[in-house]
């Protein structure tokens, strides 16, 4: 596999977006003008909603070339073909998913601690979300937020590219960089903003210092 571009990660909301053709509209627009990942996260949903929505996402993103991630739901990912997972602590183990898709997709995990990292099956995995960051309203789940700090030293005990997630927004994403993030995952930044075209281009702008050779 080609290396995997994290630098602007979104996240897609139902919420947030307006439900489906929302969430396929913004990953549109946000893909035309430079987020690198999209990924699907819909718990409420049922499995035909989201087959139905993650095929029509992949068929409005290939001519980005940009890749679909599917949360969790590993059966969906293989009938529509997307090009990796992303699981959870409390979603099926990594080493399960990669024996499910094999070693030809992407595969990220999410951690929130030194305790969690240590346990991550590391040569399993691709890449890590590592978060929250600061505190978050769109993940009812999500564990306390780490702080800039303790963010930053979790990314030097990583042996594999990070990107941050949870409460980033314009303006905040330079220090996570500069921290040793890889990237940066996004969803209230861009999901339900007035132009997401500018939004994008407003935290890309933040971003591309860093991530230039």
């Amino acid at each position: 596999m080609n290396r995997l571009d994290l630098s602007l990660y979104l996240v897609l909301d139902p919420d947030l977006c307006g439900g489906p053709s929302g969430m396929v509209e913004t990953a549109r627009i946000a893909a035309g003008h430079g987020a690198t990942v999209v990924q699907l996260r819909a718990p409420h949903w049922k499995k035909r909603q989201w087959l139905e929505t993650a095929t029509e996402l992949k068929r409005v993103l290939e001519p980005y070339r940009v890749p679909l991630i599917i949360n969790d739901q590993v059966d969906v990912a293989l009938a529509m073909e997307a090009e990796g997972v992303h699981v959870g602590q409390d979603d099926l183990p990594a080493s399960e998913v990669r024996r499910l898709i094999g070693p030809d997709k992407w595969l990220g995990l999410s951690v929130s601690n030194r305790q969690e990292l240590a346990a991550a099956p590391l040569q399993m995995v691709d890449y890590l979300g590592m978060g929250p960051v600061y505190p978050t309203a769109t993940k009812s789940d999500a564990a306390p937020a780490a702080g800039l700090d303790e963010f930053a030293g979790l990314v030097r005990a990583s042996a594999l590219p990070v990107v941050a997630i949870g409460g980033i927004a314009a303006g905040k994403c330079a220090p996570l960089m500069r921290a040793g993030a890889h990237g940066v995952a996004v969803v209230s930044a861009l999901c339900g903003q007035a132009d997401p075209a500018q939004a994008t281009r407003n935290l890309l702008e933040e971003i591309r210092p860093f991530t230039k050779k």
